[in-house]
């Protein structure tokens, strides 16, 4: 199961990325399956706010680092990757019902850009945001370009995502990434009574308030997620991006000759 949902009776359901041995890496079943269960929570009558969080020491370490070496040369399992992340972030967009999000450890790349696509980010003081796309020699297509520069500045943005740096829980709020960096066993707490609290309100007036508020990460999304996935998808081809897969897979395949 890869994702888990627990519902409560006050309107809120709480919704873990459920990989924790991968760091709650988006594998193709977390692609498939993360749009569907928006949706579906989307349509239930009787819930009012969601909280995101993840299983394990990460909230999400974004891609699939086991897909690297195929995407170099496996032109169709690329343009479903680049696929999959759009319906990641369209579903994010498109769902009314308010997301809380609970930063439990790394997010990171597609993960980053989930957090960020969150109405509310909670986070744990002892972890941190980073987008290392361009670190692995790929375009930041899938959504950080859009967000960012929205959230924070785009001079901001451009220092950040094009150097991977980290961004620590207590810089994130300040930049706008974050609203609250809490204590970490204080996190899912904090974020489940602020999600309560937003179910609280009036739900029309919530929901349709907040797709007004979205109007502006749409038309982030609009101006770059099209040209970026494209450009993402192209890194593939680039020789920085061919050894930096090869050198992810002869780790990988040390790890597993010691196991």
């Amino acid at each position: 199961m890869v994702l888990k949902v627990e519902k409560s009776d006050d309107g809120v359901a709480v919704v873990t990325l459920n990989r924790p041995e991968h760091m709650n890496a988006f594998d193709a079943a977390l692609h498939d399956e993360f749009p569907r269960l928006m949706g579906s929570l989307d349509d239930d009558p009787t819930l009012r706010a969601i909280v995101l969080t993840g299983a394990g020491r990460a909230f999400s370490a974004g891609g699939n680092t086991d897909d690297f070496a195929r995407f170099a040369t496996d032109f169709q399992a690329r343009r479903r990757a680049m696929r999959d992340a759009r319906r990641v972030v369209d579903a994010m967009l498109g769902i009314s019902i308010p997301v809380v999000a609970a930063v439990n450890g790394p997010a990171v790349g597609l993960g980053c850009t989930l957090a960020t696509f969150c109405d509310v980010v909670f986070i744990a003081e002892n972890t941190f945001l980073a987008d290392p796309h361009v670190s692995v020699g790929l375009v930041a297509g899938d959504g950080g370009a859009a967000t960012w520069p929205l959230l924070t500045s785009l001079l901001r943005a451009k220092e950040y995502i094009l150097t991977g740096e980290r961004l620590p829980a207590a810089k994130a709020v300040e930049f706008g990434l974050a609203n609250h960096a809490v204590p970490a066993d204080e996190l899912l707490d904090r974020a489940i009574a602020f999600a309560r609290k937003i179910a609280a309100q009036p739900p029309q007036a919530v929901q349709d308030t907040k797709n007004v508020l979205n109007q502006h990460l749409r038309a982030a999304a609009t101006a770059t997620l099209g040209m970026g996935l494209a450009a993402e998808s192209q890194s593939h081809d680039t020789a920085e991006y061919a050894a930096i897969a090869e050198s992810m897979l002869r780790k990988a395949n040390g790890r597993a000759a010691k196991a």
